[in-house]
């Protein structure tokens, strides 16, 4: 289904995001470490969620940087 200009919505299902997982995460930030949008990273709002969840957990175990 397409909304209203006819573009197609293309949302991302991500069933499960791994705060171990450096390289799905690094997708979901920008290259200064700040979390994209949910628009630019084109999911809904509990994938966004699950992925600031994640990149919070990788943060505080030390697996990310706080800083890019």
């Amino acid at each position: 289904m397409g909304d209203r200009r006819g573009r197609k919505k293309r949302w991302k299902n991500i069933d499960y995001v791994d705060y171990k997982d450096l390289g799905q995460l690094r997708r979901f930030l920008s290259g200064t470490g700040k979390l994209h949008s949910r628009k630019r990273n084109q999911v809904d709002l509990k994938t966004q969620r699950k992925i600031q969840r994640a990149v919070k957990r990788a943060r505080f175990m030390g697996i990310l940087s706080y800083i890019g």
